[in-house]
């Protein structure tokens, strides 16, 4: 693939969308890092679907996140939500917002390498669990002590999610903030490429 022509001038979202292509661009991270919210913009801005991988599999299931975790448990989950994201990826471009575990599954994260652009939503502690202790719909977080849990899968997560293509870092700043930085960071990361 020969480089994006790049004139000066050209706007921020056109210059992101030249430089992804084809490719799908993958919002990773853990609940509550604005992969919905700002996956929902940074798609607007570039002209191309947007696409909730949660919301997918609630749709081809016709069954909540919660149901299916306390149906099936989370291994039979996970094999779901790697058929669905194998789906999705199939075509591009597309901005494709993932669950906090998705990435985290070997299988899921080799088809998101490779089709597309993965960005990390890196957030800290405290921003998470201010967005993620609103509502009551998360199953991983119906613990004794939900801000330790979400703790605990920052650390084991967070290495993995090390991973993507691209880490930007998710604050408390407005969604259109944060979707301006992805879409520079994704004009950034090829710049890089091209001149490693």
């Amino acid at each position: 693939m020969s480089d994006p022509v790049v004139k000066v001038g050209d706007s921020l979202k056109d210059r992101a969308r030249a430089t992804l292509g084809s490719r799908n661009l993958i919002l990773v991270g853990l609940m509550g890092a604005g992969k919905s919210s700002v996956g929902r913009i940074v798609a607007h801005q570039l002209g191309i679907p947007f696409i909730d991988s949660d919301g997918e599999i609630e749709r081809v299931s016709r069954m909540t996140i919660s149901e299916l975790f306390a149906a099936y448990g989370e291994d039979e989950f996970r094999a779901l939500e790697t058929r669905v994201m194998k789906r999705l990826l199939k075509n591009g471009p597309r901005v494709v917002s993932t669950g906090g575990g998705a990435f985290i599954n070997d299988r899921t994260r080799k088809h998101i390498k490779k089709s597309g652009l993965s960005v990390w939503l890196k957030a800290d502690l405290d921003v998470l669990w201010e967005r993620v202790s609103k509502r009551d719909t998360r199953p991983l977080l119906k613990t004794e002590n939900p801000r330790q849990t979400l703790e605990n899968l920052m650390n084991a997560r967070y290495p993995i999610y090390a991973e993507a293509d691209i880490t930007v870092l998710s604050r408390d700043v407005r969604k259109e903030v944060m979707a301006d930085e992805v879409l520079k960071a994704v004009i950034e990361a090829q710049t890089e490429s091209t001149l490693s």
